[in-house]
């Protein structure tokens, strides 16, 4: 303090506070990234085999602070090794590009491609942030992760809890389906329709040691056809978020539902819902490992056509989908983990038996 005040003396003024932050604060730049490998395997019920061996996602991360209170934050992803015809799975996806301003910890603001707040793993999908070699089928079915888009967001904290207001581009009604939900009308800022701008908000507290409750919600008026005509879906995402971690333990759930206001655009469906419910015990300090050894279990729970008009009912049985997961977490560091489950899944009669392995990192 007597260092700031004799250097404003001998300048003869107060400077800005922006104009100090330039002074004392030296611009850098930080690059970060995660990848992983999957091998997953099925086992029909009708006694087909498959294998396969891929390095499913490759993400490098920049990040560049002008100020204390500007920078700049980006995010490129290659899905699938290369990027393949149109038409196959390879991707190359510009995930997160926009300026954040940081005025305090109760407010800030970004522009730019950016994630809206819905669940845990749709900011936050790191490897070894979530059980399992594969996301949650929830986190595809439910909410589409990852749902990135052109928009703009503030955020900040108001008496202890998170708060996040993101507005941003609609989704593609046309895509919209009975069988995947939202997840093909996500349009990733393509050049994007912003006619009907989606608003997602978003809370969450964490004030409480070891545990994270939040909860959001997504409006989007979608913009449809019906026999040649122009119409408008309002589609609702609702979702509840869970998080505990008591000692050794790790409890995590989530809870989603999506409501179609015209179902007759989508096929006669009005509702899908999921959850799922992840229970874990890191058995590392016990046998003497220098790291995380977590054994779990889960339980996923999704259906795409969960209410539907009395002529489309056959399409809930054809999209109810019950999912059991056992698996092993192991992580030498925090930053790399090895994965390796085993579960069965079941949907409009048919069971099929999983095994994946996997290994992952970030940094």
């Amino acid at each position: 303090m007597t260092l700031l005040l004799l250097l404003g003396l001998q300048s003869g003024y107060a400077q800005p506070a922006e104009t100090m932050d330039q002074t004392f604060f030296q611009p850098s730049t930080t690059i970060g990234g995660y990848g992983e490998l999957h091998y997953n395997a099925v086992w029909s019920e009708s006694g087909t085999q498959t294998g396969k061996l891929d390095f499913h996602r490759f993400v490098i991360f920049l990040s560049h602070s002008w100020s204390e209170r500007w920078s700049l934050k980006a995010e490129l992803e290659l899905e699938h090794n290369l990027v393949e015809p149109p038409g196959e799975n390879g991707a190359l996806e510009l995930e997160q590009a926009y300026v954040d301003y940081h005025l305090s910890p109760r407010f800030g603001f970004q522009a730019g491609v950016i994630l809206p707040s819905v669940g845990f793993l749709n900011q936050y999908h790191e490897p070894p942030l979530f059980f399992g070699v594969e996301r949650p089928d929830y986190s595809k079915l439910i909410i589409p992760t990852t749902w990135f888009g052109n928009g703009v967001s503030i955020y900040g904290e108001l008496y202890g809890i998170d708060y996040r207001l993101v507005i941003m581009e609609g989704l593609d009604g046309t895509q919209i389906s009975p069988e995947s939900g939202i997840r093909s009308a996500r349009q990733m800022g393509v050049k994007s329709d912003a006619t009907h701008p989606l608003v997602n908000l978003s809370a969450e507290l964490r004030k409480i040691e070891s545990l994270v409750v939040g909860a959001s919600i997504s409006i989007n008026e979608v913009p449809d056809t019906l026999d040649g005509r122009s119409r408008s879906n309002r589609v609702i995402l609702s979702e509840l978020h869970i998080d505990w971690t008591p000692g050794n333990f790790t409890m995590r759930g989530e809870l989603g539902q999506i409501s179609y206001q015209e179902e007759v655009l989508v096929n006669g469906v009005s509702k899908a819902q999921g959850f799922y419910f992840d229970l874990g015990y890191n058995l590392g300090q016990r046998a003497g490992f220098r790291g995380d050894l977590i054994p779990w279990v889960r339980y996923n729970y999704n259906n795409t056509a969960a209410s539907v008009t009395t002529m489309a009912s056959a399409l809930t049985d054809e999209n109810n989908e019950t999912y059991w997961q056992m698996g092993l977490q192991v992580k030498p560091l925090p930053q790399v983990v090895y994965k390796v489950d085993f579960g069965e899944k079941s949907q409009a009669g048919n069971t099929d038996r999983l095994l994946n392995l996997g290994v992952g990192y970030m940094f």
